[in-house]
């Protein structure tokens, strides 16, 4: 019956998601990114195991650059978002309800047959990291941590708080959180906007703490809303997505081609990227612009397509994909919600030159968004799997894709 029960949800999701829409918008569309409240599947100690590999006839539509080939890891992590790889080779996935999933591939068919639920009752916990056995959650305002998780699966322990006083703002309150190569914990706090200023720094900000939650610092200023960073494998320098602000106003200059999403680079901690009074390179706020000048801020690698809704991304660092792969950077583009032709909902890559800075923008897989201009899928967050594949999430139809070659 519980079997059951697991299949049928990730149905009424997308029942739910397809049929009633949010707050008005169509949500096949739309980038809805308010939060959401799906059936919570209920907590087993016993994992899902298929009886068989499912296949996805829908992954049919999506098309990739030559050589490379997708298929499905797991359809059974409703609403997944965020990535994280244990040491023993667990997929530690987040999601904007109140569950985190664990899912394993024991066997090495490239299908993740066993799903196990380490907690259903958290507030939006989409960010997840692991660190020296630990898996650390992110809800809106705290970060818990479950020590020896991969030893406990079945029983997760009880979690500590390392910090419970983040702001509780739900609007771009959810996180997506990774240590940096310095050991530190880097969190950020969106702007609780679509743009505004506010006096506490820690919004609107990338900032960094230990692992125990102690000697918190604001690494970046300026960035209204990332879901996704990284380090580059070689100089360790952070770079990271950032949302542009909505198209929600009657200026020329906010529009479906303005402003940009972001790609980002912090070479040093304290650096401002501009917001709320710049967006991109040089489009000035209608509200905020005339106060500071575009020049005064460090411009984005690349400027995205305006409203592609930048989340995830990982420089490649795997074996599998050609040697002229290593160190591209893999962004998945989770699609517009409120411009008047859809866009997104597809995989990019950026290029580095020599210099180390973004020389190229290329899409690398797309399909999820129809002719049609309705969306069956919306990738959320990437990450190199141990043999190299590139494991990509869909929140929308509650799946982990991998990428082969």
């Amino acid at each position: 019956m519980q079997r059951i029960l697991k299949l049928l949800i990730p149905c009424f999701l997308v029942f739910l998601l397809l049929g009633c829409g949010c707050g008005g918008k169509d949500a096949t569309n739309g980038h809805v990114e308010a939060p959401v409240e799906p059936v919570s599947p209920e907590i087993s100690a016993e994992p899902v195991v298929p009886s068989e590999i499912p296949t996805d006839p829908m992954l049919a539509r999506i098309s990739l650059l030559e050589g490379f080939s997708i298929s499905l890891y797991s359809n059974e992590v409703p609403g997944a978002r965020s990535l994280a790889l244990g040491a023993e080779g667990t997929l530690f996935v987040g999601t904007r309800s109140k569950t985190v999933y664990a899912i394993s591939d024991k066997d090495g068919d490239n299908y993740a047959e066993t799903v196990r639920i380490i907690a259903n009752d958290l507030n939006t916990p989409n960010g997840v990291a692991f660190r020296e056995g630990s898996l650390y959650v992110a809800e809106i305002n705290r970060i818990l941590r479950y020590d020896e998780i991969e030893s406990n699966l079945s029983t997760p322990p009880d979690p500590v708080a390392i910090v419970d006083t983040l702001p509780r703002d739900t609007h771009h309150g959810w996180k997506f959180i990774r240590f940096g190569p310095d050991g530190k914990l880097y969190v950020p706090v969106g702007a609780p906007c679509n743009v505004c200023k506010k006096d506490d720094e820690r919004y609107a900000a990338i900032s960094r703490i230990d692992p125990d939650g102690g000697n918190f610092e604001v690494f970046a200023h300026g960035v209204r809303n990332t879901v996704g960073f990284d380090w580059h494998p070689e100089s360790d320098v952070l770079w990271f997505t950032d949302n542009g602000r909505d198209n929600i106003s009657s200026d020329p200059r906010i529009n479906d081609n303005s402003p940009p999403d972001e790609l980002n680079r912090a070479a040093t901690a304290g650096l401002h990227f501009g917001f709320p009074y710049c967006h991109g390179r040089d489009v000035k706020d209608p509200q905020f612009g005339s106060e500071r000048g575009c020049s005064e801020f460090t411009p984005p690698q690349w400027e995205l397509p305006a409203h592609v809704a930048v989340l995830g991304m990982r420089f490649y660092t795997g074996s599998m994909f050609p040697e002229s792969w290593r160190s591209v950077i893999f962004i998945a583009e989770h699609g517009s919600w409120n411009r008047s032709e859809p866009i997104g909902y597809r995989v990019t890559s950026v290029h580095l030159n020599e210099a180390g800075e973004a020389a190229s923008y290329e899409v690398f897989a797309q399909g999820w968004l129809g002719s049609d201009g309705v969306a069956w899928g919306r990738p959320v967050d990437v990450l190199i799997a141990p043999d190299g594949a590139l494991l990509v999430s869909d929140d929308q139809r509650g799946a982990i894709y991998r990428i082969s070659r």
